[in-house]
């Protein structure tokens, strides 16, 4: 157990529960407007209605059964476990990203559903 200073008060937490992993993605120049939205599509999902909007539906991405955080566009914070299900999507579009370790914040760890 480590003792954690943030935002001037200590609070015990285990450290391995405040790392998480930050990807950064773009599909690489030069790519097709339907090769973007596929990977959105895969990603995040679809609204998506039939009948002349008489039926509508949310056609799930792999987001929707991950916990994650989206701060932009090709932004996202996800947990640790979860990096290896998101990078072999974004190889299979032939995206170019960027991974990196790091501290969440006590909001990031609420939103990714972490136990301290």
């Amino acid at each position: 157990m480590v003792i954690f200073k943030y935002c001037g008060r200590y609070s015990p937490i285990m450290f391995d529960k405040m790392i998480g992993i930050l990807i950064v993605y773009r599909l690489k120049a030069p790519h097709d407007a339907t090769v973007a939205s596929a990977l959105v599509k895969k990603l995040y999902g679809q609204e998506t209605s039939s009948h002349k909007c008489r039926y509508k539906y949310h056609r799930k991405g792999l987001l929707d059964k991950l916990p994650y955080r989206k701060l932009i566009r090709g932004v996202l914070i996800v947990r640790s476990e979860d990096k290896n299900r998101i990078v072999e999507l974004l190889d299979s579009f032939n995206a170019e990203f960027h991974i990196r370790k790091i501290v969440l914040t006590p909001e990031d760890i609420k939103t990714l559903r972490l136990k301290q």
